[in-house]
């Protein structure tokens, strides 16, 4: 029952107002003056305020001056005769959510009540969903800050409050499963159950009994009946990691689930209809398998109604520096260390590379540096080259655009190569030592990218 303020002098209107409110299931308490009301404000949490403009010793612009300092986004209906419009109008300029011009009209100051009063309560959900996903960015969420990132988060928040199938496309260590998380925390369904399945760590023989449950004596080792992963998620979320891993068989079982929004268990007769929001992920490019005839175009159709690329550690190296300084934090806990700050050479090296492993991997890596860093400075870092980026998710270059991901990364491959011969002043042996690869590694590389 929402709680309303009434601010007016007029004890036969605060009366009207308050059996009007009364009425309609509202809980009303009256003032005839600003400083009592300013008093119910500061002690009393109060949904809405009605106020009339002309009051003695503070009128209503002032009442409403101070209230929102006190409550900046209470809804504040101004009460106003037929030719002080003017003033209602500059009163709304000030803050004011609606006016009424006496006499009013009872279902009509309903009306208007009701729509302040919804859009508090949308602003109120408003600052739950940015809450929700501001905090899912930190701590156990992705940290970023870069372009790249915030158009991500960006995503997010568009996306999370519907009800669409979302494809969270990235290469592995991007953190699929974190956004998808981040997805259901923001929703509606966030109180309800997250249920995420790897799709690649699940036998072939067993996704459909993991996915929609089996009754007892379905098969040889079905010894009591078991409710699916989709049963269990109903009402929330079920997150499929991996998608591309599914049988062809599989996808069309899969398919008919999301079309019917129903899931018969194997071996049984009756058919289950369950609410259930689903988030998948593929660490490659999917219209590129479903080109490849390696994945279900009506499927992906139905997977893909938003979707979400995820870039690389290496298209966001604005993000790296507060990556570091987040990993060397959780690590000093756990580690029971006291780094505090890096060397400039260690961040050099740590911007040079690639990161083909993406957010995991520098996390590992930052992890065991920590461990060997004795001090209050990382003087030291290892980085192992021995894996190339994967370009499965790299977005496509139009015809006009000469810019591939096989030339910028040529270029930060030379870019990195030419900094390290000038730090050791030609000496290729230092050089290979400065970028942590080994020499045959580092020959091999100045004559495919034309160093001499």
């Amino acid at each position: 029952m929402e709680k309303i303020l009434i601010i007016d002098d007029n004890e036969s209107l605060r009366y009207t107002l308050e059996s009007v409110l009364e009425e309609h299931g509202y809980d009303p308490k009256s003032v005839e003056d600003g400083s009592k009301a300013i008093e119910e404000v500061k002690t009393k949490n109060y949904d809405l305020v009605i106020c009339d403009m002309k009051m003695p010793k503070m009128d209503g612009m002032q009442i409403l001056a101070e209230v929102k300092k006190i409550d900046p986004d209470i809804p504040f209906i101004i009460l106003t005769a037929f030719g002080d419009i003017k003033n209602a109008v500059e009163a709304m300029k000030q803050g004011a959510s609606d006016y009424l011009t006496k006499p009013f009209d009872n279902d009509g100051m309903i009306m208007t009540l009701r729509k302040a009063l919804e859009i508090r309560y949308l602003n109120k959900e408003l600052a739950i969903l940015r809450k929700r996903t501001d905090d899912s960015y930190k701590g156990g969420g992705i940290i970023g800050s870069s372009s790249e990132m915030k158009e991500v988060f960006d995503q997010v928040k568009i996306v999370a409050p519907t009800n669409l199938t979302v494809l969270i496309q990235g290469e592995s260590g991007t953190g699929k499963e974190v956004i998808a998380n981040m997805i259901h925390r923001a929703s509606e369904r966030a109180e309800k159950p997250f249920i995420a399945v790897d799709c690649g760590a699940i036998p072939e023989s067993l996704i459909e009994s993991e996915l929609f449950g089996h009754e007892k004596g379905a098969f040889t080792d079905a010894k009591s009946q078991r409710e699916g992963k989709f049963e269990q998620g109903n009402g929330g979320t079920i997150f499929l990691d991996e998608i591309t891993n599914l049988s062809d068989a599989n996808q069309i079982k899969l398919l008919r689930a999301i079309q019917e929004r129903k899931v018969t268990r194997i071996g049984g007769k009756r058919a289950l209809t369950l609410d259930v929001r689903i988030l998948t992920a593929t660490n490659v490019r999917l219209a590129d398998a479903v080109n490849a005839n390696k994945f279900r175009a009506d499927l992906y159709y139905r997977l893909n109604e938003f979707h979400i690329d995820l870039p690389p550690l290496r298209a966001r190296k604005d993000d790296l520096e507060l990556l570091v300084k987040h990993f060397i934090k959780d690590a000093n806990e756990e580690l029971n260390r006291s780094v505090i700050s890096v060397a400039d050479n260690v961040m050099k090296k740590i911007k040079n590379h690639l990161w083909p492993g993406n957010v995991r991997e520098l996390r590992n890596t930052i992890r065991r540096a920590v461990l060997l860093t004795t001090g209050s400075i990382m003087e030291k870092i290892n980085i192992t080259d021995e894996v190339v980026p994967n370009n499965n998710i790299e977005a496509k270059t139009t015809e006009n655009d000469t810019t591939t991901f096989e030339s910028l990364t040529k270029k930060a491959e030379k870019d990195a190569i030419l900094s390290a011969l000038d730090e050791s002043g030609g000496n290729k042996s230092k050089a290979a030592k400065l970028l942590n690869i080994n020499e045959r590694t580092f020959y091999r590389k100045l004559k495919s990218l034309g160093i001499n």
